[in-house]
Formats: C-alpha cells, sequence, structure tokens
C-alpha cells in the first residue's frame, strides 16, 4: 500500500490506493527511493513528494524567512515524511516539468 502526494492548485493532496490489480502512476524526471528507519525524518519540497508507504507519517510545515521564501525555491510549503517506511521522491515536480515545456507551445499570434 503507497499514499500518492500530488502538488495541485488547491495544495497538497494525498490519494490512497489499497487492493489487488494493476495500478500505473506517472512520476516526472527520476524516481529517489529513501527507506526511513523509525523517527527518522526528511524535509522536502512538497512537489518532489511522490509516494509512500502508509506507515510513514507526514507533516506540513511552513519556510521561515523571507529570502528563503524568495530566494530558496522551494515555495512556501515543505512536508516533513517521518518513517519508518519507504519514500519515494521525483526529481522534476510539475511546476518544473511546466515551465520547460511551456516555451515550445505553439501560441496563438
Amino acid at each position: 500500500r503507497f499514499t500518492a502526494g500530488l502538488l495541485g492548485g488547491e495544495g497538497f493532496i494525498l490519494q490512497k490506493f489499497s487492493g489487488t490489480g494493476d495500478l500505473f502512476l506517472e512520476a516526472d524526471g527520476s524516481l529517489i527511493e529513501y527507506d526511513l528507519k523509525s523517527g527518522e525524518s526528511i524535509l522536502v519540497d512538497q512537489g518532489h513528494v511522490f509516494m509512500f508507504d502508509e506507515s510513514v507519517s507526514y507533516s506540513i510545515e511552513t519556510v521561515k524567512g523571507l529570502k528563503k521564501v524568495v530566494f530558496g525555491g522551494e515555495g512556501l510549503f515543505l512536508v516533513r515524511l517521518t518513517g519508518p517506511g519507504m519514500v519515494r521522491l521525483q526529481t522534476m515536480p510539475i511546476s518544473t516539468l511546466a515551465s520547460k515545456i511551456i516555451p515550445y507551445v505553439p501560441s496563438k499570434g
């Protein structure tokens, strides 16, 4: 069982999948896997969270300091993921993918 985290226009959205059968998910960039020990945590930009085990707890934290918000490139919120359990992060969040594609999208005019 995994929980998938997606960054949408409304904020941090989680979807829980369980059962039997095949499930296809699409990640942007590469996936980086972390096996968190009990009590071990990582703090990541919410757009990089792809999926994590049900045993992993999460909390949303605000970035402290105006300089970090403006110049850090992380946005206003970070996600703290705490083990035990497996975490998979995507290297290219949808916002970065969109900024790479937009220059090639034809426009009217």
